[in-house]
């Protein structure tokens, strides 16, 4: 398995009867926004006529799981219907309960969404083994860069891999060792580039530079993500959305740029194709 033949989005393709496509958003630093785009990912699809179901890992912080708690909370209040995906805490012991967990949840939707903790623990490793596409949020800084690589403080070159790097590495490995009773699709890891929107243009370049020199070393796809906006923060207790138009109030233009991103951010992750109902029109 060479980085060249997985660095591009993958041959459009259906989803196979029975079996869901499994989205995993991992990131073993905070604050880089990984569940507000696990959420808004997840409603995405909802919006397009998708089933849904998704996965809280972290039973502590359960970021995603309180996102969509709020959002029914809002919808019963308001007497609104709104696509809203599924969504559980794992609070099993071992890993066999994880699985367990997601064939059980991947039997009754279309995509399972998985929210990993901002750690490394046994769960998370599983939960990267098993994604279909893996996406890993970022903010744009070589702070952020560190989970994946470290650079020579002189000529930002990139001098080797990081610990969370060779972790995906070891998973598309064992995953292409799989027989073909348990093959899934070729794992699409996309790093999303999120909170672009105050970082100064030399450093922003280097950091260009960097990604995708990583990019081809070990194969994963960089995106444009949500870029720094209140209206992000200030949404969650809400448990809206950018998508839900018609229920947010009187939009400013920084809340249509930040939905266009939403939606360009949809695709690129080149997801697998449904029947779908809805459209990607979501300004």
């Amino acid at each position: 398995m060479s980085p060249a033949a997985i660095a591009h989005p993958p041959e459009p393709r259906t989803l196979r009867k029975g079996q869901a496509h499994r989205i995993v958003f991992a990131n073993e630093k905070g604050g880089t926004g990984k569940s507000t785009t696990a959420v808004h990912v997840a409603v995405a699809l909802s919006y397009l006529g998708a089933r849904v179901a998704s996965i809280d890992l972290d039973p502590r912080q359960r970021t995603m799981h309180r996102y969509i708690e709020n959002r029914l909370a809002t919808l019963e209040k308001r007497g609104l219907t709104l696509p809203t995906p599924d969504c559980e805490v794992f609070r099993g012991e071992t890993t066999g309960d994880l699985m367990g967990m997601i064939r059980r949840l991947e039997a009754t939707c279309d995509f399972l969404i998985i929210d990993n903790p901002g750690r490394d623990d046994p769960f998370a490793r599983v939960a990267v083994e098993q994604a279909d596409t893996l996406v890993t949020p970022m903010n744009d800084s070589f702070v952020d860069f560190d989970l994946i690589g470290q650079v020579d403080a002189e000529t930002f070159k990139v001098r080797k891999l990081s610990f969370f790097a060779e972790l995906i590495w070891e998973a598309r490995l064992k995953r292409s060792r799989m027989t073909i009773e348990q093959q899934r699709p070729e794992m699409d890891w996309i790093v999303v580039r999120n909170r672009t929107g105050h970082v100064e243009a030399k450093n922003q370049a280097r950091l260009h530079k960097a990604l995708a020199e990583m990019s081809k070393r070990v194969g994963f796809r960089v995106t444009q993500g949500l870029s720094e906006r209140v209206i992000y923060r200030e949404l969650f207790p809400s448990g809206l959305t950018l998508l839900d138009k018609g229920h947010l109030g009187e939009l400013g233009t920084s809340h249509l740029i930040a939905r266009q991103e939403l939606r360009s951010l949809v695709r690129a992750l080149s997801l697998p194709e449904f029947t779908r109902k809805g459209e990607l029109e979501f300004a």
